[in-house]
């Protein structure tokens, strides 16, 4: 039993000597340890908070508690149809997710000036798997999120690392 907690133990120290981390996570500069996000939608809200966990941070509860707070505006869901088939059925669908944001520090100081977000993806709608379909572009909007996380974490590292205070 003694051997094996020591080869655990082992394994874990080197994996985490070798720089290791789950996939996912994101490696923070010390500005992004403490964030509160205001105006987002509660399915952006859940990417960022899932990306923050993953990335051993979590979300301040309340813009007095937080470093620095993310703003965002105008979110913006569409989908458009792309092509019709010969019975006038959509085939083809664009799906465009977009929203403007800013950082702002503790002292209501902006930190970035808003910018803008803009996610584009197609898929192809089979009239055969209709409900499949439909799973798709729940996953396809969810991909579009944690990549409006990324975009935004992001920006704000190169802006902190530019000008570190």
């Amino acid at each position: 039993m003694r051997v094996k907690k020591s080869v655990a133990l082992v394994m874990a120290l080197l994996l985490s000597a070798c720089g290791y981390h789950l996939r996912g996570a994101l490696v923070l500069p010390a500005g992004l340890k403490n964030i509160y996000l205001e105006g987002a939608s509660p399915q952006l809200r859940e990417q960022f908070n899932g990306v923050m966990k993953v990335s051993s941070v979590a979300l301040a509860s309340s813009p007095e508690t937080a470093g620095m707070i993310v703003r965002i505006f105008n979110e913006d869901n569409q989908r458009r149809v792309l092509s019709l088939s010969s019975g006038g059925v959509a085939n083809d669908f664009e799906l465009n997710y977009r929203f403007e944001y800013e950082v702002v520090d503790s002292n209501n100081k902006v930190l970035m000036a808003r910018q803008p977000v803009e996610i584009k993806r197609e898929y192809f709608n089979s009239q055969l798997a209709v409900i499949a379909k439909e799973n798709e572009e729940t996953v396809i909007r969810n991909e579009m999120y944690q990549q409006a996380v990324r975009t935004v974490i992001n920006s704000v590292r190169a802006s902190l690392e530019a000008h570190p205070k």
